[in-house]
């Protein structure tokens, strides 16, 4: 089987600004570029878990943005077969001016779906989003809980080939929470491939087949998941 994902010497660079003088007396900022990623390379096979872990800062959710296509790469390739969802900054994509409904319309079209087969899926997605009459109601007014429940209800019901998941296995409320851990199991127990972002170690064990570990942007290892999480807290 050909891989799902392949990162090819994948880097990314990145400018900052940073602060010169005091505030008090009139502080100016001045640009500077750092490599978030630098020469990431690895290999996703169909149907398998592949997590990903690093301190804060390490560049995992950055990776999986450059993987679902909204950062581009500055060095390096990345080859993706498949429809991706995404489950990263659950409901950041929203235009707020427009419905729970409306939303649902949009952000099915960037995913590759046809308003035909929007329509097809939409009340699925707001049975799940458990949002109500809310759903008809301006983005804007929505709790970020509420919001967290739409955009992981959109990322779900439209099915996708690879899944990216970063730190949101417990959205929204209690009952939520359970209830998107179980689609998530639901997913990887059908096959589905899956790239888990997570600092829950347990978890990543439990779940992935290969982990990658980052740190600074780079690749510190790539292996079997025990393996991988034993050498990172020992470092």
């Amino acid at each position: 089987m050909d891989p799902v994902v392949e990162c090819n010497q994948v880097g990314l660079q990145f400018r900052r600004r940073q602060m010169i003088g005091a505030p008090s007396s009139g502080s100016r900022s001045r640009g500077g570029e750092f490599w978030a990623l630098q020469d990431v390379s690895f290999t996703v096979m169909p149907g398998e878990v592949f997590g990903i872990i690093g301190r804060n800062g390490a560049g995992k959710s950055t990776l999986l943005r450059v993987i679902s296509g909204v950062y581009t790469p500055d060095k390096g390739s990345v080859r993706v077969r498949g429809r991706v969802g995404a489950l990263l900054s659950l409901g950041s994509g929203f235009m707020n001016q427009l419905s729970g409904r409306e939303n649902i319309m949009v952000q099915g079209l960037t995913q590759g779906l046809t308003p035909a087969e929007i329509r097809a899926k939409e009340e699925a997605i707001i049975e799940y989003a458990e949002l109500g009459d809310f759903i008809d109601e301006p983005v804007y007014t929505y709790s970020s809980g509420m919001r967290a429940r739409l955009g992981f209800a959109i990322a779900t019901v439209i099915e996708a080939d690879i899944l990216l998941v970063d730190e949101i296995l417990g959205v929204g409320d209690r009952d939520f929470a359970v209830k998107s851990r179980q689609t998530i199991m639901n997913m990887i127990r059908d096959g589905r491939t899956v790239i888990l972002v997570s600092h829950n170690l347990s978890t990543i064990t439990q779940l992935c087949d290969r982990v990658l570990w980052l740190d600074k942007g780079r690749v510190m290892d790539i292996g079997e998941p025990e393996a991988v999480v034993s050498r990172y807290n020992a470092s």
